[in-house]
Parts: C-alpha cells; sequence; structure tokens
C-alpha cells in the first residue's frame, strides 16, 4: 500500500479520522493536522497527504473494508486509535533512524531553532517573504502587515522586527553591520542564501503554502 519503509498499515486509521476532520476531505501536506501527523509518525507530510488520496479513492479492496469497517463508527474509530498509540513503538522511528544524530527535515523545519525563543525555520521563510514586501523603514512593530504577521504566527511584533532587521544585515543594497552570530541568525543567513537569487514567485509560492500550518 505504501512505499514508505515507516509506513504501518495501522496508520490508516490516523488517516481515516484526519480524512473525517470537518471539513471533510483530502487536507493539504502543508496544513497543520497533517504536519503535525507526519511528526508524530516520523512520515513526511507529502506521504501523509499521498495516502489520504489514496484513502479518498479506496484504491484497494482491504482500504474499501478499512473504510466500510469505521467510517460510519467513530466510537470504535477512536477506541482502535487509542489502543493503536499505547502500543510499544508507536510512532517510533525505530531501526530506520537507529544511530542517526540527524532529525528528518521536515521535522526541524517545524521545531524551534534554539531553546531562546519559539521561531522556527518555517517562520523564519514566511517573514523572509514579509521583508521583501516592506521597506526598511515600516519594519516596525506598528506596521500592520508587521502586526498581522505577528497574529499569524503567535509572536510577538517586536520578535518579527527582530527577523526582519536580521535580515538587513544580509541585504547586500543595505550594507548594514553583521548580526551577532547565534543559532537563529545562522538559520536566517542559509534561507536567505536559499531564496535571495531566486525568483520572488517561488518565495511567495512556498510561503503560502507554509502559512497553511498556521491558519
Amino acid at each position: 500500500m505504501a512505499n514508505n519503509t515507516l509506513w504501518s498499515d495501522d496508520y490508516w486509521l490516523l488517516l481515516i479520522q484526519l480524512y473525517q476532520k470537518k471539513p471533510a476531505g483530502v487536507k493539504s501536506e502543508f496544513s497543520h493536522p497533517v504536519v503535525e501527523l507526519g511528526i508524530e509518525l516520523h512520515i513526511p507530510p507529502r506521504t501523509i497527504y499521498e495516502q489520504m488520496c489514496a484513502l479518498e479513492k479506496r484504491t484497494t479492496p482491504s482500504l474499501q473494508r478499512l473504510w466500510e469497517m469505521y467510517a460510519d463508527n467513530p466510537k470504535r474509530l477512536s477506541r482502535d486509535i487509542k489502543r493503536l498509540k499505547k502500543m510499544a513503538g508507536f510512532g517510533d522511528s525505530g531501526m530506520f533512524y537507529e544511530g542517526v544524530q540527524t532529525t528528518p527535515s521536515f521535522e526541524r523545519d517545524y521545531r524551534p531553532i534554539d531553546n531562546s525563543s519559539d521561531i522556527t525555520p518555517v517562520m523564519l521563510v514566511i517573514i523572509l517573504e514579509l521583508y521583501f514586501a516592506l521597506t526598511p523603514n515600516t519594519m516596525v512593530s506598528e506596521t500592520p502587515e508587521v502586526l498581522d504577521m505577528a497574529r499569524l504566527l503567535s509572536l510577538k511584533p517586536e520578535e518579527i522586527v527582530r527577523i526582519l532587521e536580521i535580515y538587513q544585515t544580509f541585504d547586500p543594497i543595505l550594507k548594514r553591520k553583521a548580526a551577532e552570530p547565534s543559532p537563529i541568525v545562522d538559520e536566517a543567513k542559509r534561507i536567505w542564501k536559499r531564496y535571495y537569487s531566486e525568483q520572488p514567485e517561488l518565495l511567495h509560492t512556498e510561503a503560502d503554502k507554509l502559512k497553511l500550518y498556521f491558519s
């Protein structure tokens, strides 16, 4: 049913539950529930999305049977999901990541960069799009776009301004003094290098997708 080495057929129950969550239907791979399920299972959101598409079409007889067994029986579905989550090793990447010190990239993108704040790499991408939509003198906490971004990301406006000021230090046009090294500065620089030379439309498209997680 699935090519992903971490997929278990037990996970179809979770997909049925997610599919039926209002509004019922296939959820975007960038949506909050899909990303969170991906993190819980250590499976990329893209795989979760593709499997949900397969579930919607009931591409195999076994999927059809599962759907008939659980789709109209929410109590049974909830009971069996609770039982599944109590099983030893549920959501454990197991031997696939045994001895590997790194975290799958998509999980890292949604986790705080360091312990000093809640800033994540995904947030930095979204804020970079805002950077290119503003001028330096509007990169202040009173600017409506900054306030809207703070509400979207559940951050203080001052935190948004701080990131915008970090991006200013990378901008060759502004010639700002380099920012003090920190994990957030290093990550922001990596993201700047990734997107600065690309077409603005690519950053806009990527940021729009990532915003779905926070909406």
